[in-house]
């Protein structure tokens, strides 16, 4: 167990609108936006060795030993030519009845300097119901997306370190039993305004961060929906401490069978998560870097 502190919304510092650019936004590459955060102390608590317990249908999140091949994660082309048929494996051997695995984004962070993709720190979940249709019509051939948008379907995003264990800004999720719909606030998610002939694909055009004008969204368009978090004492944060890069984590953003949006009682619809300081990760410990694999899961 250990404790610290969480950055939320500041409810305080928007308004409830469905208005483009009054309701909440944020920018994807130098993290701009229209709100404020506010800091808040939580107990975290170590799953490790109790791993069972959990589970995405479950709290929404789930931790498995499954070792990949890839190892540096340097090469783009490698990543989604290799790396992504390693994910769709795991997501097959652990979530059984799976039909189609659609992986449509993948980002790389490093506590670096230089590098375009720094750990989050604000509570969050990546898509709501509405951004997870979005994602179905955009990624999959549109009749088929008909057929497929019927039956199951979810967003898992696969969370793994690379080379040394996460011990520098580790992840922390949040059981999803702990939270409340009134919790989950839509925030829009804008990027980048791109020229004619743009391939529509945002992999690997992260911008640096650029402090100067985060405040403004001239040049920006919305283009998907996130969940941002309001403070609640009732969240309850776990993480597996020094998660290594021989394990993976299953973060649930979205279940179309899930109590969220009306279906099943008890089962998980999605998991707020963030990275934070861990009070006792040591001073010297590398800077923390990782991969996010999200995939469109279907099933029969």
């Amino acid at each position: 167990m250990t404790t610290a502190s969480f950055k939320y919304m500041d409810p305080a510092s928007y308004v409830d609108s469905s208005e483009p650019f009054v309701k909440p936004w944020g920018k994807v590459d130098d993290g701009g936006r229209s709100f404020k955060y506010t800091d808040r102390q939580h107990s975290v608590e170590n799953i490790r060795g109790q791993e069972d317990e959990f589970g995405p249908d479950v709290s929404g999140f789930g931790v498995y030993h499954y070792p990949a091949k890839e190892k540096t994660f340097t090469d783009d082309k490698e990543v989604q030519e290799g790396y992504y048929k390693e994910v769709e494996q795991l997501l097959r051997d652990k979530l059984p009845g799976i039909k189609k695995v659609v992986i449509f984004d993948h980002t790389i962070r490093r506590n670096q300097k230089a590098s375009p993709r720094q750990p989050v720190q604000q509570v969050h979940v990546d898509q709501t119901p509405g951004a997870a249709e979005v994602r179905v019509r955009r990624h999959v051939p549109a009749e088929e997306a008909e057929e497929l948008l019927k039956g199951r379907y979810q967003i898992i995003n696969v969370w793994r370190p690379i080379s040394h264990a996460a011990s520098d800004f580790p992840l922390a999720v949040v059981d999803w039993r702990s939270t409340k719909p009134e919790d989950f606030v839509k925030v829009d998610l804008l990027y980048p305004k791109r020229g004619t002939g743009d391939d529509n694909d945002d992999r690997g055009k992260e911008k640096p961060v650029n402090s100067r004008e985060e405040n403004s969204h001239e040049g920006y368009e919305i283009k998907g929906e996130t969940f941002g978090v309001a403070p609640s004492e009732h969240h309850k944060f776990f993480y597996m401490k020094d998660m290594r890069p021989e394990e993976a984590m299953f973060i649930k953003c979205f279940d179309s069978r899930s109590q969220d949006v009306g279906g099943v009682q008890g089962l998980a619809g999605k998991t707020p998560h963030t990275a934070f300081v861990d009070p006792n990760s040591p001073a010297d410990a590398p800077g923390r870097q990782s991969i996010e694999v999200r995939c469109l899961v279907f099933y029969e």
